[in-house]
């Protein structure tokens, strides 16, 4: 697993994003971002692996991660790309403390900040503000799973691109046609094709 330590950019996204997610003082924030590590990795890289322990929650800086399974016959299928501002982690695994099926890996260069599990549930356990912003979590994680069920349930591949191509057009700009179609549940092929509508 490679990881290279190199300059990061600083917190002040992170701390808008506190500011934005966590009903808190200013002095709260400063010693919730002190636990933060800076972590420079090149694409490619893999944060966590399958079957590994999943110890860590990342805020991204810069750049673009996500969460993805492997099927049996070896076909990534991708639930989660989070691009800048937002947090990744394989949030079962995280919670159970239970060997991880899901893995996580770098889509491009990025800059991220890093807060270990033993860290994030010290701070549930010494502040209210906190078990709240893990609700909102929490809720956002299950309120964006079911979103994304549903369109596979009831959207056909061409409305599922169509949709995305509206509401998050960067995830077409900025990913491989190979992880995007791994996220629209889509082959290459068909990607292709939608693409060139």
């Amino acid at each position: 697993m490679q990881k290279s330590l190199l300059k990061p950019t600083g917190s002040a996204l992170l701390r808008k994003y506190l500011q934005r997610n966590l009903n808190s003082a200013e002095d709260i924030h400063q010693e919730i971002i002190t636990l933060f590590k800076p972590l420079t990795v090149k694409k490619g890289t893999v944060l966590l692996a399958h079957g590994e322990t999943c110890d860590k929650l990342y805020f991204v800086n810069q750049g673009c991660a996500r969460c993805f399974y492997l099927t049996e016959q070896g076909a990534e299928k991708s639930r989660l790309i989070a691009f800048e501002g937002m947090v990744i982690t394989s949030l079962g695994g995280f919670i159970s403390g239970l060997p991880s099926f899901e893995m996580v890996d770098v889509l491009e260069n990025s800059e991220l900040l890093t807060i270990s599990r033993s860290n994030f549930y010290h701070l549930l356990q010494t502040y209210p503000e906190w078990q709240q912003f893990y609700a909102k979590l929490l809720e956002f994680a299950y309120l964006y799973q079911n979103k994304k069920i549903e369109e596979l349930v009831t959207l056909s591949a061409g409305e599922r691109y169509a949709l995305l191509l509206k509401e998050s057009p960067h995830y077409i700009k900025r990913l491989s046609n190979k992880i995007l179609a791994s996220y629209l549940d889509v082959t290459q092929e068909t990607l292709s094709r939608l693409k060139s509508r």
